[in-house]
């Protein structure tokens, strides 16, 4: 059996008839920017994360760089504030921070989730701690009870990157409404993926969606006329046209997700490999990623290679440790280096069959 890591075409032919009739509706419209689909994909995802705001934009990166850089126009962050993030994230999370001249401080996660630990948190702020990014890593939403009391306590911006949680919920309330504002992505491998970059803004600050809505349109309210020093990001029509037709399955394609990850998490017996955990509010994860941990990382991919299985590492390196922040590289965060070090990820899509998902474990547990 072959088995890829992933096949966005397998995902996106499900909704293949769906797709063809929008993407032939935007092309025959004549409009192919700022126009209806993308009001109405902006009101359907404000429905359901249930926010007053939701800005379209270019993706996921620009989506959180959109928010800091209009924090600051707001006055509410101004040039090395301190942001903490993840240590243990994709680089996007600190390249939205560093674009925007503030300070990253990289904050440790906890073992048992992949997430930022509260407590960490509370050791790091200082005088010049302005906000916190949470990321919702892998699909699991991160300690936003106590997060958020911290936060209020603190005086601090709460922002949150959910580039791969869409969908996922914290006592009820969706990712993405969670915090003051939040970035998503909808690269084409994500839960809800688009067939090209995009990605988006929520929030319920009228004067912050006003703000990033002008700044992301070069500056601009009125055209021709330019309020702030913008830059062009801006979802185009076809991609929300099929982001539309995706929204209304992504519950039944995330609850599929969630199907497959108790399979894994119940059948997977190998000593050798340390699961995650399944949190008690089954909600709570949307298993953007499903990854395992195996201090002989390299051999058992080599092992799943040969079975014809497909992983991957997300990921490598730490973002302290990339060549790009060769400042931040004298940095000790040993559990964020570990997790990098060890970290798996299996075959994880709504469109895996239960044979695939039964070769997966069969294979695993003989390794």
């Amino acid at each position: 059996m072959n088995i890829p890591f992933l096949s966005l075409k397998q995902i996106n032919q499900v909704y293949q008839s769906q797709i063809n009739e929008a993407v032939l509706r935007v092309a025959n419209s004549g409009w192919y920017l700022l126009g209806e689909e993308i009001n109405n994909f902006e009101k359907e995802l404000c429905t359901y994360n249930n926010v007053k705001h939701t800005i379209a934009v270019g993706n996921g990166l620009d989506a959180l760089t959109l928010i800091l850089k209009a924090y600051k126009e707001l006055g509410l962050l101004q040039n090395d504030d301190e942001v903490l993030v993840p240590a243990n994230t994709y680089i996007a999370s600190i390249l939205s921070i560093t674009i925007n001249q503030l300070k990253p401080i990289f904050i440790e996660p906890k073992e048992n989730t992949f997430n930022i630990d509260p407590t960490e948190i509370k050791k790091s702020i200082t005088s010049k701690t302005k906000a916190i990014m949470v990321v919702h890593l892998y699909g699991l939403v991160s300690d936003m009870d106590e997060i958020s009391q911290v936060a209020k306590k603190n005086n601090l911006l709460l922002i949150e990157d959910n580039a791969q949680a869409i969908g996922a919920t914290s006592n009820g309330i969706k990712t993405g409404s969670l915090g003051d504002a939040a970035g998503f992505s909808f690269y084409p491998g994500k839960n809800l993926g688009a067939l090209g970059d995009a990605g988006a803004v929520t929030t319920n600050d009228d004067k912050l969606a006003r703000t990033i809505r002008a700044i992301a349109n070069y500056g601009s309210e009125k055209k021709y006329y330019n309020v702030y020093q913008g830059v062009n990001s801006r979802m185009d029509e076809i991609q929300a046209a099929v982001l539309r037709v995706k929204l209304k399955g992504l519950d039944d394609d995330n609850n599929r997700r969630k199907a497959i990850a108790e399979r894994y998490n119940s059948e997977i017996s190998n000593p050798k490999i340390q699961l995650p955990k399944i949190p008690q509010d089954k909600d709570a994860h949307v298993w953007h990623l499903y990854v395992i941990r195996c201090n002989e990382r390299e051999q058992l991919v080599k092992f799943f290679n040969d079975k014809g299985i497909g992983t991957m590492i997300h990921y490598p390196v730490p973002p302290h440790q990339q060549v790009a922040y060769n400042e931040y590289n004298h940095l000790k965060l040993p559990l964020t280096e570990k997790i990098h070090r060890e970290v798996l990820s299996l075959p994880m899509h709504q469109c895996l069959t239960e044979d695939e998902v039964t070769y997966i474990i069969t294979a695993i547990n003989n390794y």
